[in-house]
């Protein structure tokens, strides 16, 4: 029993735990982002991305499809970020974006990713 404590306490110790990212972080247009942002998942599914207080890279979101809402503080890297099982993908074509979500099945534990595309108001 003691050696199965000594392993784990070695591989727990030897770990590292700063995950190095790939995400650059750099100041975005306000404008850019924030504002009302709607559209519709292949499924048919209305979406919803109320975006505010953009400040540098970091922006204050709600999101709404169907029966779920998320509220959230996200940072913006790379034109885009993620609010719960979702993601935001600002377009280079301006008032444009690619919204996509993952849906998970909770009696077969089986994924769906739904798609689409957002037009800022």
């Amino acid at each position: 029993m003691a050696d199965i404590y000594s392993i784990l306490s070695s591989s727990y110790s030897s770990v590292n735990l700063n995950s190095p990212t790939k995400a650059v972080y750099k100041n975005v247009e306000p404008k850019s982002y924030e504002g009302t942002w709607s559209g519709t998942f292949n499924n048919g599914q209305k979406f919803e991305f109320l975006i505010s207080d953009v400040n540098g890279f970091r922006a204050r979101v709600k999101f709404k499809s169907g029966a779920t809402t998320a509220y959230q503080q996200v940072l913006i890297s790379n034109d885009s970020f993620r609010i719960g099982d979702s993601k935001f993908l600002l377009s280079n074509k301006p008032g444009l974006a690619m919204a996509k979500t993952v849906i998970t099945d909770a009696a077969t534990g089986s994924t769906t990713l739904l798609q689409g595309y957002a037009h800022q108001s």
